[in-house]
C-alpha cells in the first residue's frame, strides 16, 4: 500500500506559512551543499504530489516557468513531470502537467490513491489538506524542516485537528545552514 508523506518547511515557532501565507522566510541557502542535495533528491523521487488549492497556486505559478528551470532545474523537472492531484472545491480547473483536479472528500480519494499505484505520494505545503488528513490518520509520515527563525503568528498545518496525534521520531538530521529534518511516523 501507498504512503502519504507530509514534507513542509516550518519556523521554530511552528508556524509553515506567514501571517500573510508567504514563504520568503524559508532557508534555502545555496552554499549548504549537502542541503541542496537533499532537497533536489526530493524532488526527484518518484510518486504523486497532493496539493490543496493555495499550495497549487503558489506552485504552478512558478515551477513550470523560464525563471524556476533556470534557478532550480533538478527540482523543476521532478515538480513539471510528477503526477498530481489537486483538491479544492473552487477551481475550475488545474492546467499544470499532469494535474487532476478533486472537488470532493480529500479523505476518500487519499484512500482510495494509497490502494493504487506503487510510489508514494508527498503533501507540499497544504495546511488544510494536511490538517484534515491528520484527523482521518492517512498520513504515514511527516517530514519538517526547521527553520531558524521565528516568525511569532502565522498559519499551522494542524490547525483544525481535532484528536490528539502521537509522534514516533525516526530521523533527525542537522544541516549547515542551520535547517534540521525531523522526520516522524504516528503511533497507533
Amino acid at each position: 500500500m501507498r504512503r502519504v508523506v507530509a514534507f513542509n518547511n516550518v519556523s521554530v515557532d511552528g508556524y509553515f506559512a506567514d501571517a500573510g501565507g508567504g514563504l520568503g522566510w524559508v532557508n534555502h541557502e545555496d552554499t549548504d551543499a549537502e542541503f541542496t542535495a537533499f532537497v533536489a533528491g526530493n524532488a526527484a523521487g518518484g510518486g504523486m504530489l497532493l496539493f490543496g488549492r493555495i499550495t497549487y497556486d503558489l506552485m504552478a505559478a512558478y515551477w513550470p516557468t523560464a525563471r524556476a528551470q533556470q534557478e532550480n532545474p533538478v527540482v523543476a523537472q521532478g515538480m513539471n513531470s510528477r503526477p498530481k492531484v489537486v483538491f479544492s472545491r473552487t477551481l475550475h480547473s488545474a492546467p499544470w502537467a499532469n494535474t487532476r483536479l478533486v472537488g470532493d472528500d480529500p479523505a476518500a480519494e487519499v484512500r482510495r490513491l494509497k490502494r493504487e499505484g506503487e510510489h508514494d505520494m508527498a503533501i507540499l505545503g497544504s495546511g488544510t489538506l494536511v490538517a484534515q488528513l491528520t484527523d482521518e490518520r492517512l498520513i504515514d509520515e511527516y517530514q519538517l524542516v526547521v527553520n531558524p527563525v521565528v516568525l511569532g503568528t502565522g498559519r499551522s498545518m494542524f490547525a483544525g485537528v481535532t484528536r490528539l496525534v502521537r509522534l514516533r521520531r525516526i530521523e533527525s538530521r542537522p544541516f549547515a545552514n542551520g535547517n534540521v529534518l525531523l522526520r516522524y511516523t504516528p503511533v497507533t
